[in-house]
């Protein structure tokens, strides 16, 4: 028992770990009620932990936190797993993918109660696991859009980000900066990336998650993971290293 400090129970997704001292972790939650926190896991290293294996990147469960008021470090008291993402670890492709969210989780969702984007998150995890192989980079990046659109950056792509006209069908400017497509007055010679018609028509795919996922070959799911990469650096790094997101769209585990 810590006097004075709550204690409170919330499903919780690990997002990180690191080693502190010779028998504890600091692990980074994303939490359904509390949003994003670091907390110590006193004796988390130690053989007979009761921790166990629990606190593995990406498991899920219930966290029992000692909260802090004010302090950005709380005390986890306990973590009972639910869910380990095992095929995650056993797929390089899921697991990037996985990692992204994982880094856009630790570095932008605040660190208040936003159940919008635990969601987004928990859901994405379970479908990354069971998606079928073809469809993996797809459901990557629609993963990816649609975190960033419940933490508040939603691109726009049918009507202009600038004056807000409606936008016609076909290829259109999309400038990250900007964050989204431009009609051809406000884009200029030089409005930003040109999404050919089809391009257009599987981002708006990719950023409805009730669609049919677009079928993207290997040129085009790049492309895609580029863009959207490109959108993250623009509206929520902020100067910060993403080396998830870099290892994620540089692949270079599928390099020859």
């Amino acid at each position: 028992m810590f006097p004075g400090m709550p204690l409170v129970s919330t499903p919780a997704i690990v997002l990180s770990t690191l080693k502190y001292s010779e028998s504890s972790k600091i692990v980074r939650l994303a939490t359904r009620d509390l949003g994003v926190h670091s907390a110590i896991a006193k004796g988390a290293r130690r053989p007979r932990s009761r921790f166990g294996a629990a606190l593995q990147v990406l498991s899920e469960g219930q966290a029992q936190l000692y909260v802090r008021d004010h302090r950005e470090l709380h005390t986890l008291a306990a973590f009972d797993l639910a869910r380990v993402p095992v095929r995650l670890a056993e797929d390089l492709d899921r697991y990037a993918a996985a990692s992204v969210l994982a880094e856009i989780m630790v570095r932008f969702a605040p660190a208040d109660s936003h159940t919008e984007s635990f969601d987004a998150l928990r859901h994405a995890l379970a479908l990354l696991e069971t998606v079928p192989a073809p469809e993996v980079r797809a459901l990557g990046i629609r993963a990816v859009w649609r975190l960033v659109s419940v933490l508040g950056f939603a691109p726009a792509l049918d009507v202009c980000v600038r004056d807000g006209a409606p936008l016609p069908a076909g290829p259109l400017p999309f400038s990250a900066p900007e964050g989204g497509a431009l009609c051809a007055t406000c884009a200029g010679p030089a409005g930003g990336t040109r999404l050919p018609a089809d391009a257009r028509d599987a981002l708006a795919l990719l950023l409805d998650p009730a669609a049919t996922l677009p079928a993207l070959d290997t040129r085009h799911a790049a492309a895609h993971e580029r863009l959207a990469a490109r959108y993250v650096r623009w509206h929520l790094a902020d100067g910060a290293e993403l080396p998830a997101l870099e290892f994620w769209t540089r692949r270079p585990w599928r390099s020859a």
